[in-house]
């Protein structure tokens, strides 16, 4: 008998973990979204306005928005707790690309392209030459990059980014004192991936998640030598 209820012990505690990890996944359509990546800074007095802009493009299909916090203003006074040395340099690695002589903030990037005419975007990308899919199982998240036969032999390349949305901070120093800066669409986690050719499987594992802040995981996969994105999707069960 006692062994019977320790096998049944362990089956509902099984069951439970396997009903607290959740699996999901979804799928790229014909077009890919606009990928719109926003360097900004708490320690940039310019930067609210863009901001709010960019909270403001939620639950659209056609766009994937994402709020890159950016370290260098840190020495103004004020250390915006969502930068971090990887979300800094991705802005000198696109600013290198694009050959700008340098970066600035707020900057908005869509599609890899400087883009000054914000509010404004430009229209959604042409279809992409590869298919998409990300599974979420647990804490595990999977990519998988699916290829035509004639784009075998292109160089991709790629990141992770985990995003969450409904941050507040109240601003004791620097350029915005006293102000109380909203954020949605945040990196919290930016982790490229290695350049590959071909079709190619990638997986991430999760940090513990914060309730109080709903967050999506995305991937994104650029052009290797352009570094423009060609395709993109995010989940956010």
């Amino acid at each position: 008998m006692r062994t019977t209820i320790l096998l049944v012990t362990t089956l509902v505690t099984t069951l439970q973990a396997t009903a607290a990890e959740p699996v999901c996944e979804r799928h790229s359509g014909a077009r890919p979204p606009l990928v719109v990546e926003l360097y900004t800074s708490e320690g940039c007095s310019s930067c609210p306005p863009a901001d709010r802009w960019l909270s403001t493009l939620k639950g659209r299909d056609d766009l994937l928005p994402l709020a890159f916090h950016v370290g260098y203003w840190n020495r103004l006074g004020w250390v915006d707790r969502f930068a971090t040395r990887e979300t800094t340099d991705r802005q000198y690695q696109l600013a290198r690309a694009m050959g700008a002589p340098n970066v600035y903030t707020p900057q908005v990037v869509a599609q890899g392209h400087d883009w000054r005419s914000w509010p404004a975007l430009p229209d959604r990308p042409a279809p992409a030459p590869m298919t998409l899919s990300l599974r979420r199982d647990g804490s595990q998240v999977t990519a998988d990059v699916g290829l035509a036969m004639t784009q075998l032999n292109r160089r991709w390349i790629g990141y992770w980014a985990v995003v969450e949305d409904g941050h507040r901070s109240r601003v004791t120093a620097g350029e915005n004192w006293g102000e109380t800066l909203g954020h949605d669409h945040v990196v919290r986690l930016y982790q490229p991936v290695s350049a590959w050719q071909g079709a190619r499987r990638w997986t991430l594992d999760l940090p513990p998640a914060d309730p109080a802040h709903p967050r999506r995981v995305v991937f994104v996969v650029a052009d290797a030598v352009s570094q423009r994105p060609v395709q993109a999707l995010g989940l956010g069960c």
